[in-house]
């Protein structure tokens, strides 16, 4: 074949030389865009500019322009540090070194060390980029790279495996040190901006806790210095916003030694957990969910018919164990239990949609090295439900739902991006009723005119699904809500309804989770409020301060007239002066603090001071209880006290 046809990114077609390269395709466009290639990606993967092409590939060329670039340039900042490590450690054994979506790691064996050895690998990397040091792509037989490797374990595992039937494999060589690698990387390590060094951490090879311990170090690349500077900044200040040490610094949760990936909710950590239940059990009911519950402890044979035993117990996420002869599991989710309370009893189409909403606690055994706070964990608690409906009612109720998680999300003020994950390899069902789920998700979100991505081949085995990524007040995006349509596990599980037509027919299953897990959601809220909660959230709405003993009676009074309304508030009679019980307050994130002293009993007021520090004395009580009523009720995002009229 002399000539062969790819596919470029706006759907044209182009007709090469057989064996061409994608840089050979990019001359092909244009020599300007030949000229700035850098690599490309192919049929959806990136990959070399030198990647030979084939009949009937997907194309897109990637310049210094294109998203994919920083990843190419991180990828190289990956081999920078790696060759700057061995200088300074020759005896140092290296692993992977892949680009991720904030810089890169690469994991180490053969050396200790210790953060305070990252400023003088530094030092070096930046080195090696003022050197700008060319990258060449180099291919060596098999046999000669087992050569090089002969003492690296790790580098032969990946020609043994990754590689295997490749030769030859390519090298990445800069400056004579070299590396086995796929690429793609930029042409000189000059091209690197800015460098650095972010943390150590433990890993396991092949994120296996059989395997032999590694040390993975983090690092980043940037273009300029000034963009590397911003991410910094940015770094700061999501440790300063870090959830596990809020919830220490306000006692929130821990997650004990004795209970690894679960966690334990303190008292005022459970208030919000609380709040957040009946936030939900509030739209549950607008979108008219029924409550259930159903149990943790289960015959593994539930799981087996839907798919989802094998699919838990290959990936070993699957509590499971033998018991008389009986192999038992913790639920790892709360489809197969639901699908039971509706298969309990005979249907008629008159009777759907039936739904079912849960706060289900399900378990997944989690690898300990991914284990992370509230963020992932192994024992869970979904705000879940399923709906059972017929085809003719899916659209409908998936548009209800789709808004109502538009308004919980504006609720929380959560920017909000909605991904459409369609089907992949591990598909089962026909094609036609993949198309009429997706089609569904996808009207749902047009309907309401909301802009989504596609994540092509995403989608769980057995239905499409829209992904509710929030986005906080970092611009960092986090998976959480879900909705799916799934025509497939009623098929498995015989599930069924009476028609108008007195024949049998299936429900269709629509799974959705609000909020997703509670530990995750609060895990994400405590970081993007920063631990500054709205007033309906916050464990402590109001903290009464007296400004001297004298006053502590009438605080309690005025405590009990609030509480006696619901909300949370407590007395600060410590021994500390009005200033220091201020900082007290504003350090434990109360949002709001009513300092009263003798004038303010005299006369039966409050000066009434918010979180963001603003002050109003001589404030009547029962106008102070009317606005706490109003932002309640409002669940306004900030304390913001405007009072409607002062106390004359």
């Amino acid at each position: 074949m002399s000539e062969i046809t790819v596919t470029l990114p706006d759907g044209s077609a182009l007709s090469v030389p057989a064996g061409s390269s994608v840089e050979d395709v990019a001359y092909e466009i244009g020599p300007g865009l030949g000229e700035d290639t850098v690599a490309g990606v192919l049929d959806g993967e990136l990959v070399d500019a030198a990647t030979t092409v084939s009949d009937g590939a997907t194309v897109e060329i990637v310049t210094e322009q294109s998203d994919e670039y920083r990843q190419v340039l991180r990828h190289t900042a990956a081999h920078v540090f790696a060759q700057a490590l061995q200088r300074q450690y020759p005896e140092a054994k290296l692993a992977i070194g892949p680009p991720t979506d904030d810089g890169f790691y690469y994991d180490i064996s053969g050396v200790d060390l210790g953060e305070d050895d990252l400023d003088a690998i530094e030092a070096e990397m930046e080195e090696i980029v003022a050197e700008d040091y060319d990258l060449r792509r180099v291919e060596r037989d098999r046999e000669e790279a087992f050569e090089i490797y002969d003492d690296n374990p790790f580098k032969r595992d990946i020609l043994t495996d990754e590689a295997a039937g490749e030769d030859p494999v390519s090298f990445y060589v800069q400056d004579g040190w070299q590396d086995l690698c796929q690429g793609p990387h930029v042409s000189s390590t000059g091209e690197i901006g800015a460098v650095a060094l972010l943390q150590i951490s433990n890993a396991y090879w092949r994120g296996e806790e059989d395997n032999e311990s590694l040390t993975r170090v983090y690092g980043t690349a940037f273009e300029t210095e000034s963009q590397l500077e911003t991410f910094l900044e940015r770094r700061q200040e999501a440790k300063e916003r870090d959830h596990r040490k809020i919830g220490r610094e306000m006692d929130l949760f821990s997650v004990p030694d004795h209970s690894p990936g679960c966690v334990h909710f303190h008292p005022a950590g459970m208030t919000i957990r609380r709040e957040l239940e009946s936030y939900i059990r509030e739209k549950n009911a607008e979108l008219g969910y029924e409550e259930v519950w159903t149990p943790e402890l289960n015959k593994a044979e539930l799981w087996k018919p839907t798919g989802h035993y094998e699919a838990f117990k290959e990936e070993g996420e699957m509590f499971a164990w033998e018991q008389d002869d009986t192999e038992y599991g913790l639920k790892p989710m709360n489809c197969a239990n639901h699908a039971h309370v509706y298969g309990d009893e005979r249907h008629s189409y008159r009777d759907l949609p039936l739904k079912y909403a849960e706060f289900g606690t399900c378990y997944r055994n989690e690898q300990s090295g991914e284990l992370s706070g509230m963020l992932r964990v192994r024992g869970f608690t979904q705000d879940d439900g399923h709906a059972f409906v017929r085809e003719d009612q899916l659209e409908a109720e998936l548009l209800q739902h789709v808004r109502v998680i538009e308004d919980i999300y504006d609720t929380f003020g959560f920017e909000v991006n909605y991904v459409l994950e369609t089907k992949g390899d591990n598909a089962i069902g026909s094609d036609e009723i993949w198309e009429t789920a997706t089609d569904a998700l996808r009207n749902a979100l047009e309907t309401e005119g909301l802009s989504y991505e596609v994540d092509a081949g995403e989608a769980a085995f057995y239905g499409p699904k829209i992904g509710v990524n929030a986005i906080d007040a970092l611009g960092r995006e986090w998976t959480v809500g879900t909705v799916q349509v799934d025509f497939n596990i009623p098929e498995r599980l015989d599930l069924a309804y009476v028609g108008e037509d007195n024949e049998q027919h299936r429900p269709v299953t629509i799974h959705r989770a609000l909020l997703g897990t509670f530990e995750r959601f609060m895990g994400v809220l405590i970081e993007h409020f920063k631990g500054n909660f709205p007033l309906w959230l916050a464990p402590e709405q109001v903290r009464l301060l007296p400004i001297s003993d004298d006053q502590i009676e009438y605080a309690e009074e005025v405590a009990a007239e609030l509480a006696a309304d619901d909300f949370r508030v407590t007395v600060e009679d410590r021994d500390m002066t009005v200033g220091r019980k201020i900082r007290a307050g504003h350090d434990d994130r109360v949002p709001y603090m009513l300092i009263v002293g003798s004038d303010e009993e005299e006369a039966g007021t409050v000066s009434v001071r918010d979180r963001q520090e603003r002050e109003i004395n001589d404030v009547a009580l029962e106008t102070f209880r009317e606005h706490l009523q109003r932002e309640r009720e409002e669940k306004s995002e900030n304390p913001y006290f405007v009072p409607m009229q002062k106390h004359q």
